[in-house]
C-alpha cells in the first residue's frame, strides 16, 4: 500500500528533473590561452631572418657593467683599463674617426684618445705559444718538434681560438668596425685578453687560464688530424732508426671481401718477429699506412688510452722567470 502511494510522486519528481535539464543552457567551451604549436617555430624562424644586431644596439646595455661582469664570470681579476683596451681593435678606431669626419666635426674632436689592443694581443699570443709548447713537451717527451709545433698551431689557430672566444661571449664586448665580428678579430681579441690578464694577475693565473680553455680542445682529437704527415712509413723508419730498431716488415694478416666493392685488409708491421702495430684499409697500401700511423702514435704516446692530463700545480717561479727573461 505504501509503495503504491510513493510511486506517483517519484515519477513526477523525475519528470520535473528531466524538464529542468532540457531547459538548461549548455556551457560554451572556453578559448585556450596558450599559443599554437607553430608559433614558437615561426618566431624562431623570424629571428634568424632578421639582420644581426650588436648587443650595444639593444636595450638594457651598460658597457662598463658588462666589462666588470666579464671578469667576474671568469673568476679572474683584471685591471678594468687593461681589459677595456683589450677589446678595442684598430679597425674600430679608424671607422669611428672616419664617421666623425663625415659628420663635419672639428679636427680636435675627430681624433679618439684610445689605444688599440695590438700590444696586448702580441704579448698574449707569445705567452700562450711558449706555455703550450712547454706543456706539450712535458706531456709527450717522445714527440719530435714538428709534431709539437703542429699541435700548438692547432690550439692557437684562428678557427679554434675564435670558437673559444665566441663561447666566452667576447663578440658582444669587442669593439670592431664589422659585425658579426670576423674570426681573425676574435682571435686577436682573445689573445689581448690573455695579455691583459698577464699584466693584471701575473703568469700563474694566466697559465691556468690558457690551460683551462685551450688544452681541453684536444679531447677527442687524433694526432694526424692535427699533424699532416705525408709519408708515415718513412717517418716510422726514421724514428725506429734513432732507437736502434730494425726497419718494420709489413705483412698481410687478414682480409675480407677481397672480391667485393668493399674489401677490408689487415696489415701488421713486424720488427724482430714481434708485432709492432696493425692497421686496416680498403687497399693493402692504405692498410700499411694506417698501421704505420698506429705505430707512430704508440711511439709518441698519443694514443686513445693515454694517461689523463696532469693538472697538478707546476713550478710557477721557474717558468715565470724563464718567460720574463726571454722578453
Amino acid at each position: 500500500m505504501a509503495s503504491a502511494l510513493l510511486q506517483p510522486s517519484f515519477v513526477q519528481a523525475s519528470r520535473r528533473f528531466l524538464a529542468a535539464a532540457a531547459r538548461r543552457v549548455p556551457l560554451l567551451p572556453q578559448p585556450r590561452r596558450d599559443n599554437k604549436r607553430w608559433v614558437r617555430a615561426y618566431l624562431e624562424q623570424q629571428r634568424f631572418l632578421e639582420s644581426p644586431m650588436r648587443r650595444s644596439e639593444k636595450p638594457n646595455w651598460d658597457y662598463h657593467a658588462e666589462i666588470q661582469g666579464f671578469s667576474h664570470r671568469l673568476h679572474e681579476k683584471f685591471s678594468l683599463d687593461l681589459l677595456k683596451t683589450a677589446f678595442i681593435n684598430h679597425c674600430y678606431i679608424k671607422n669611428e674617426e672616419a664617421r666623425r669626419k663625415m659628420l663635419g666635426l672639428e679636427k680636435e674632436e675627430i681624433t679618439l684618445n684610445l689605444k688599440d689592443n695590438q700590444q696586448l694581443s702580441e704579448q698574449g699570443a707569445s705567452f700562450s705559444y711558449s706555455y703550450l709548447t712547454e706543456c706539450l713537451e712535458k706531456a709527450f717527451p717522445k714527440m719530435p718538434p714538428p709534431g709539437i709545433e703542429a699541435i700548438v698551431n692547432f690550439l692557437t689557430g684562428e678557427e679554434l681560438v675564435s670558437y673559444v672566444a665566441k663561447n666566452l661571449s667576447l663578440h658582444d664586448l669587442t669593439l670592431c668596425a664589422e659585425f658579426p665580428v670576423p674570426p681573425n678579430v676574435l682571435q686577436r681579441t682573445f689573445f689581448a685578453v690573455i695579455g691583459a690578464l698577464l699584466q693584471s694577475s701575473g703568469p700563474q693565473r694566466t697559465e691556468i687560464f690558457v690551460r683551462d680553455f685551450l688544452i681541453p680542445q684536444l679531447i677527442g682529437k687524433e694526432l694526424f688530424e692535427l699533424w699532416n704527415v705525408v709519408n708515415p712509413m718513412g717517418l716510422l723508419v726514421e724514428e725506429l732508426t734513432k732507437r736502434n730498431i730494425s726497419a718494420p716488415e709489413p705483412r698481410l694478416t687478414r682480409q675480407s671481401g677481397a672480391s667485393t666493392v668493399l674489401p677490408v685488409y689487415f696489415v701488421g708491421l713486424y720488427c724482430d718477429k714481434k708485432l709492432l702495430a696493425e692497421g686496416t684499409g680498403e687497399t693493402i697500401l692504405a692498410a700499411e699506412e694506417e698501421a704505420s700511423r698506429v705505430a707512430l702514435r704508440k711511439l709518441y704516446g698519443f694514443t686513445e688510452n693515454r694517461k689523463p692530463w696532469d693538472y697538478s700545480s707546476p713550478k710557477w717561479e721557474r717558468r715565470a722567470e724563464k718567460f720574463l727573461s726571454s722578453n
